[in-house]
């Protein structure tokens, strides 16, 4: 498998590959978040308009990786990171993590940020080992505790 991370396009044929992707990946949140992750609401036409509007980024062909990187007014937010159950374990997150730092800085800001839910402390161990640190939590919507973690990184 080709490990160079590609930017797809609008239109790029490999986006339903993205949204199946994702979908299998996030399937093990199912029951362990509340509220329900963000993944339901992803089809392809906002998957289009994500590849429009900011940047998606895979590896392999079907994708095996993926993340989606927007550009904030002082970072880049890096989103849906998602890695398949099978492709685990070899570095790809971090391959990933890897490029939106070299975006970051392509774009001229300071840092990446991410969010990750209270529940999936698994993520926040990863993430800290690849130095981002905790800055603040959120609320969805209708809760009245914090459901999600912010996290960044200095590039």
């Amino acid at each position: 498998m080709d490990l160079t991370p590609y930017r797809m396009g609008p239109d790029d044929p490999d986006l339903p590959g993205i949204l199946s992707l994702i979908q299998t990946a996030f399937a093990y949140m199912d029951g362990r978040i509340d509220p329900p992750s963000s993944m339901y609401q992803l089809t392809l036409e906002s998957l289009s308009n994500q590849a429009e509007t900011a940047e998606i980024w895979a590896i392999g062909r079907p994708p095996k990786a993926c993340a989606f990187l927007t550009p904030k007014a002082d970072s880049l937010y890096l989103g849906k990171l998602a890695v398949a159950p099978e492709s685990r374990g070899q570095g790809l997150a971090r391959r990933l993590v890897g490029l939106a730092e070299e975006r970051a800085r392509a774009l001229r800001l300071p840092r990446i940020e991410l969010q990750t839910r209270i529940e999936l402390t698994e993520n926040h161990t990863a993430f800290a080992a690849m130095r981002f640190q905790e800055i603040g939590r959120t609320t969805h919507t209708g809760y009245d505790r914090p459901t999600s973690i912010t996290f960044s990184k200095a590039v």
